[in-house]
């Protein structure tokens, strides 16, 4: 059962279509991560979607009795007037339960009193049954976990919403939609405003969310964990995945691949046509063939130009396909079909551009790049304060070709970290050395140091004279093309901007390069092209990032900055998060529903600061020892629950002790449940 269907829904500004064409469904149980360039239409599609605005054509059917929530990328104008305090806004949710409560209070007043009619009892036992039923002995306690799993301390419970950051307002939105627990929850880059801890809640949480979701997220890491079916979006349409994102990269390629197949076949039969009507069109034996042939190729070439090579296989005329109000009034002579036919260019639909280039290396650095011996980091005393130190970090290696990531809350020193390393700033304590023959790179430098009003030539040129013929030659590699050299850099997207800094770091040839935060504002296509190139890279990498998907991807060592020290870790993302929870690699990547079809368990994790996965026999021992204390506690749990149920039965009447009573069993009986599933899931893995 679909518990949202789109049909044939368009978003049009004058002549300009911002999406078209897109028919489709979300199930009641699905998981759907919408992915797609920045400006493609994914927030105008939530919009369309929560009904705040109209589509152009087509419609949106919600399933009746079912209810929507909407997490928009900024919640400033949901909390405008709100002067309820965060604790307060999340009791809000609950004002049914808070009605049925003092209903219950009132009919253990009047049982208290002696009134024990059967009618009473019954009542009173209806309502307790619904009240637990919809959690009202713990919607206290799921309030606390899911403002702590949002990073709300408890200091910020009695703040008022609109004393909020713009950032909190988010998450507090965010909060109070998990606790409603709407049947389609609909999320505009909600770990926008969270750090990893808070991502990682998050994903758990939705993970087990019983409803249905649809969330657009440029957090690869995130959807590989979170999701189920992946959209992607282009101004035609929506193409479905099956699975998460690694699983969608995986059937991107396939498709692609198909695409290709299909073009070569079309573009070989259009050729074999038009050459058919070139020879015949003046004959007059043929030449009514060779003119319906005609008006077949340029129909067909309208298609393939308007809306790719995969329309022609649809077996739909033009008026379904949407562009009928497009067509020509007259067709094209033979001549101009087969330069149109000539000139056709494999699709991009389904496929990302990719750079056909390297961020080369001008001269090889010494072997040993950077070296921290008894390093503490911080800000020294001056004349005017006392100083800070923010950490003390172990004696530190990085060899040339590796990738050293730092991770860390916000504010933990990750930058006045770099800053000590490069000897910009001088440690409180200790000493750190960087190694021969090094020339750095700094990409979050490169992107700041652009003039927003050059085009992208000029800036370029700027950096290093260069015919125009060779400049725009060099440009192409990156992807400028054509009439993208004379952009202003003021009106480059977030991955054009990238793409030109990286442009002007291969001019440099630095053989150690710095990155702070790269990924930041980068759409998914974008973020893929940046990760190409550094994946490639040969020199050496100090990455400063929350992108867990990029850390994965890249780094040989993690540097984690919390509480007042840095933890060293030899691997990747994954390895350390199967160190942290005691796992396998192998069962990190089967986290989400589907992972990648060809993921393999990596060799055991080389840890300084973190033990290393357990063996396969270690963890028999340790999952048989687990087995037994739960089946200890199940038993004395099961003791507690039946001694509760017995002094439920000999309250005789007394209603303030039946209410703390009742309340006691309710829990005991819902440890018990937890504790039984738990059992049962060890039992039979």
């Amino acid at each position: 059962m679909s518990i949202v269907n789109l049909s044939n829904l368009g978003l049009s500004f004058g002549a300009f279509d911002v999406f078209k064409n897109i028919t489709a469904s979300i199930p009641n149980d699905g998981k759907i991560g919408l992915i797609g360039p920045n400006g493609i239409g994914k927030t105008s599609l939530l919009l369309i979607l929560a009904g705040l605005n109209a589509p152009s054509t087509g419609s949106v059917h919600l399933a009746r009795g079912k209810r929507l929530g909407y997490l928009r990328q900024e919640a400033v104008e949901a909390f405008a007037d709100r002067a309820n305090t965060v604790w307060a806004e999340m009791l809000s949710v609950f004002e049914a339960l808070h009605t049925l409560e003092a209903e219950l209070r009132e009919l253990e007043a009047r049982m208290a009193a002696g009134d024990h009619s059967p009618e009473i009892l019954a009542e009173y036992g209806e309502k307790q049954a619904a009240f637990e039923h919809a959690g009202g002995y713990d919607y206290e306690v799921r309030i606390k976990q899911t403002l702590e799993g949002l990073g709300f301390d408890k200091s910020l419970h009695a703040t008022p919403i609109k004393q909020l950051s713009g950032g909190q307002k988010t998450r507090a939105l965010l909060a109070r939609l998990l606790l409603e627990q709407p049947d389609l929850l609909i999320l505009d880059e909600p770990t926008n405003h969270l750090d990893t801890e808070a991502v990682e809640w998050l994903e758990n949480t939705l993970h087990e969310w019983p409803g249905a979701l649809l969330v657009v997220s440029h957090d690869r890491y995130f959807l590989d964990n979170v999701v189920n079916t992946i959209w992607e979006m282009s101004r035609v349409g929506v193409e479905v995945y099956r699975g998460n994102y690694s699983a969608y990269l995986t059937q991107r390629e396939e498709r692609q691949e198909r695409l290709l197949q299909i073009f070569e076949e079309e573009k070989a039969r259009l050729q074999k046509e038009i050459d058919f009507v070139l020879r015949n069109i003046a004959r007059q034996s043929t030449n009514a063939r060779a003119v319906g042939l005609l008006k077949r190729v340029h129909r067909d070439l309208f298609t393939i130009q308007h809306l790719g090579i995969q329309a022609l296989r649809g077996g739909k005329n033009w008026a379904e396909l949407g562009i009928a109000h497009l067509t020509p009034t007259s067709v094209i002579n033979a001549e101009e079909a087969l330069r149109q036919i000539n000139a056709l260019q494999p699709p991009a639909v389904g496929r990302h551009a990719k750079l056909g280039v390297r961020l080369k290396i001008g001269q090889r650095s010494g072997d040993i790049v950077l070296r921290t011996y008894g390093l503490r980091v911080g800000y020294a005393a001056k004349t005017d304060d006392v100083g800070k130190a923010l950490f003390t970090a172990p004696d530190l290696t990085l060899m040339r070709g590796e990738c050293a990531a730092i991770i860390g809350p916000n504010g933990a020193g990750k930058t006045t970290f770099l800053k000590t390393l490069l000897g910009q700033l001088p440690p409180l304590a200790g000493e750190s050395k960087l190694g021969a023959s090094l020339k750095v790179g700094y990409f979050a430098q490169a992107q700041d140091a652009l003039h927003g009003a050059n085009t992208v030539m000029e800036e370029l040129q700027r950096r290093q004279y260069m015919s125009p013929g060779a400049a725009r030659s060099y440009l192409a590699q990156y992807l400028f093309r054509g009439e993208d050299v004379f952009k202003r850099v003021e009106s480059l997207s977030g991955g054009e901007r990238a793409r030109l800094a990286l442009a002007l770091l291969a001019l440099d040839g630095a053989n150690l390069l710095l990155l702070d935060e790269p990924t930041n504002h980068l759409d998914i296509p974008a973020q893929e092209v940046l990760q190409e190139v550094l994946e490639h890279y040969e020199g050496t990498i100090l990455l400063v990032s929350h992108d867990r998907y990029l850390i994965d991807r890249l780094a040989t060592q993690i540097w984690e900055v919390r509480h007042g020290q840095l933890k060293l870790f030899t691997g990747t993302w994954r390895e350390l998060v199967a160190a942290r929870n005691n796992v396998t690699v192998a069962q990190v990547s089967r986290g989400a529903e589907q992972k990648r079809a060809n993921t393999q368990a990596a060799p055991p994790p080389k840890l300084s600061a973190v033990k290393p996965a357990p063996k396969t026999d270690k963890e028999a021992k340790r999952r048989a020892k687990v087995v037994a204390e739960l089946e200890e506690k199940i038993a004395l749990k099961e003791v507690e629950v039946g001694a509760l149920a017995e002094m439920l039965q000999a309250t005789n009447g007394d209603a303030k002790r039946a209410r703390a009573v009742s309340e006691e069993y309710a829990y005991a009986q819902r440890e018990l449940e937890e504790l039984l599933s738990e059992w049962e899931q060890l039992s039979t893995t």
